[in-house]
């Protein structure tokens, strides 16, 4: 098998794949399968890169947390310099649990509730961003209370098409997210007569997985005027959040390279004078994990094949969700390949890991892996069918970390009860 080029540590040693110096059959035999694997040196050194590409402009890398929630994906990047960009509570005291400073959190979402505005006061973070003029005006009463001032930027919708999946394109008008453009001006003003708020930054999210770059340069473009605009009417604006977005190669994708991104980025931020706050999260974690599964039966219908394996939709949601497709490489190196599906157990049709595609030709009991599973994988993951989430291990060179254990099955109704007129 040839392998493309593609910034990982997964590959072939002794004929059988490893993640970096760790063999991925040693893996199975230790934890089992479903089981995600993390290359640590791949988090790490994608990090650098991005931060490389950017640093003329020394921005806040916030880190996606919703790409990968894990607690050791958070630290490793943290220990390396990441913020964190949050859109839950849940999310944000994962942030600060695995060292992330407050300074470095910036708080995203459409839908933040009382308790969550008061979780992000309660902790400092760096700014909220607010997409709903009713946020801006609980947010101000929360923060008079607590006697604190919230610095705040507020996501504005540049009624942009990111060109990319309909559930993943978020920077159109008809996209719930962030503030209608039009509507910028007056909601600064109303920020800036506010007390317990300080509008200082101004964010743009336009959408995920984006392989063409002109959207961001149209995106950017239109926040570069709001700033002229803003600062004309004596609005001070600080930093620029553009958010995240560029896409990875999954398959036979061929996005932009961090450089080029960043280039553009660099050129229409420096232009403004403001510190830049980035919030990557699949180009940092995607590449970095594989899901790891055991080939449980074959089977044939006519001149259709498929490779049933332990793993399903509930590991691997984007084959369903987005359409997408995922390499699939065999364990062991010269696997040979055919036309067919790997599918789950799970009783839906949706339930497919790769759907007519050249997939490894592997037997009862070998395995099997899909590579890019590092990001909006783990994270989307879902008990369907009773079934228990995977296992996660991080790998550092030859050293493997649990860093998940596999979900038992009494953990799935342990919090359920049965009322007592059913009897028992």
């Amino acid at each position: 098998m040839v392998e493309p080029t593609r910034e990982h540590a997964f590959s072939y040693r002794d004929g059988v794949l490893c993640a970096e110096a760790v063999s991925l059959d040693a893996l199975a035999e230790e934890h089992g399968t479903p089981l995600f694997v993390y290359s640590h040196d791949t988090l790490v050194s994608r990090f650098h890169r991005l931060r490389r590409a950017f640093a003329p402009l020394e921005p806040l890398i916030a880190y996606s947390v919703k790409a990968n929630p894990s607690l050791g994906v958070i630290r490793s990047l943290a220990r390396e310099g990441s913020g964190a960009d949050v859109v839950s509570v849940g999310e944000l005291e994962r942030a600060l649990l695995a060292g992330v400073a407050p300074g470095a959190i910036v708080f995203s979402g459409v839908g933040k509730r009382r308790d969550e505005l008061e979780a992000g006061l309660a902790a400092g973070i760096r700014c909220f961003n607010v997409e709903v003029a009713e946020e801006l005006e609980l947010l101000s009463q929360l923060a008079v209370a607590r006697g604190v001032v919230a610095p705040i930027a507020f996501r504005v919708n540049p009624d942009v098409d990111a060109k990319t999946h309909r559930h993943i394109t978020v920077g159109r008008k008809v996209d719930k997210f962030g503030v209608p453009f039009e509507q910028a001006v007056a909601l600064y003003r109303r920020a800036a007569e506010l007390p317990g708020v300080d509008p200082r930054g101004i964010d743009c999210h336009i959408g995920s997985q984006l392989t063409q770059l002109d959207p961001f340069r149209q995106a950017l473009a239109r926040i570069g005027e709001l700033v002229g605009t803003l600062r004309a009417q004596g609005l001070a604006i600080e930093w620029v959040d553009v958010g995240g977005g560029l896409g990875v190669r999954y398959r036979d994708e061929t996005p932009p390279t961090i450089e080029a991104y960043a280039e553009v980025v660099r050129d229409a931020v420096s232009a403004l004078g403001c510190q830049a706050i980035l919030e990557p999260g699949r180009i940092l974690a995607a590449p970095a994990g594989v899901l790891l599964t055991e080939v449980l039966y074959r089977k044939q219908v006519g001149e259709k094949r498929f490779v049933i394996v332990d793993a399903a939709m509930t590991d691997l949601p984007r084959p369903a969700l987005y359409d997408a497709r995922h390499d699939v490489w065999a364990v062991r190196e010269g696997t040979p390949l055919i036309q067919g599906d790997v599918v789950g157990p799970v009783c839906e049709s949706g339930d497919f890991l790769a759907r007519e595609e050249q997939v490894p030709d592997a037997q009862v009991g070998e395995r099997i892996c899909v590579l890019g599973a590092g990001a909006y994988c783990r994270s989307m993951t879902s008990t369907y069918n009773s079934r228990p989430r995977a296992a996660e291990v991080l790998v550092r060179g030859d050293e493997v970390h649990l860093i998940q254990r596999r979900e038992r099955l009494e953990e799935l109704w342990a919090h359920e009860r049965i009322p007592e007129f059913l009897g028992s």
